[in-house]
């Protein structure tokens, strides 16, 4: 039995951070885990910024309604779901993602929660368990499936790993280079077929 799991930003929506970067004019913002390996830090970074500007979890949602799936994200994801079972594993936060969730067709997502103040200010994160993609992979396959998964971070490496078959998505040269191993790919048919090929 077979269970495909997929990272979310950057594989099937933009980067949050990245928009959100553009719609508030702090490229700082910019930094994602395709830069800084460490989530716990870049997280506690993220929240530091956001407080010296005085923003907050509602100018972020507000830049969030305006994001759209990557174009061909849908399609991939619907035709990958009539093959198999599919969860996305992410490690952004339920705030974050629900809306995103709905433009994709709601499919299944395992993410994090924000900490946020009564006047809308993000003052922490609690995540659903130490080395989230990783613990989720072992935690599946030790109730009877087989993991495939794609993911373009430095914090998808180890659920790649860990399973019967991995492969980079949409990734930077620089995680290329450091996993030449892993098969990567730009088109989501070229994803699309890689995986199915391992569903046989």
């Amino acid at each position: 039995m077979n269970i495909v799991c997929l990272d979310l930003e950057g594989v099937l929506v933009p980067e949050i951070w990245i928009a959100f970067s553009e719609a508030s004019g702090i490229p700082e913002l910019k930094r994602t885990t395709r830069d800084e390996p460490d989530y716990d830090k870049l997280m506690k970074w993220r929240i530091g910024i956001l407080r010296e500007h005085g923003l907050g979890l509602k100018e972020i949602q507000d830049t969030i309604r305006g994001i759209d799936p990557l174009p061909g994200a849908k399609e991939f994801l619907d035709k990958l779901r009539a093959k198999t079972q599919v969860i996305i594993i992410s490690d952004t936060f339920t705030q974050f993602a629900t809306p995103l969730m709905e433009k994709l067709g709601w499919p299944t997502i395992f993410c994090n929660t924000l900490e946020v103040a009564d006047n809308g200010e993000v003052t922490g994160f609690k995540m659903r368990c130490e080395k989230s993609k990783l613990t989720t992979v072992k935690a599946l396959q030790s109730i009877g499936y087989d993991t495939i998964a794609s993911g373009d971070s430095y914090n998808d490496i180890d659920m790649i790993k860990a399973g019967k078959a991995g492969f980079l998505f949409r990734t930077t040269d620089k995680i290329k280079a450091d996993f030449p191993e892993l098969p990567a790919f730009e088109e989501y048919d070229d994803l699309y077929n890689a995986i199915v090929k391992e569903l046989k």
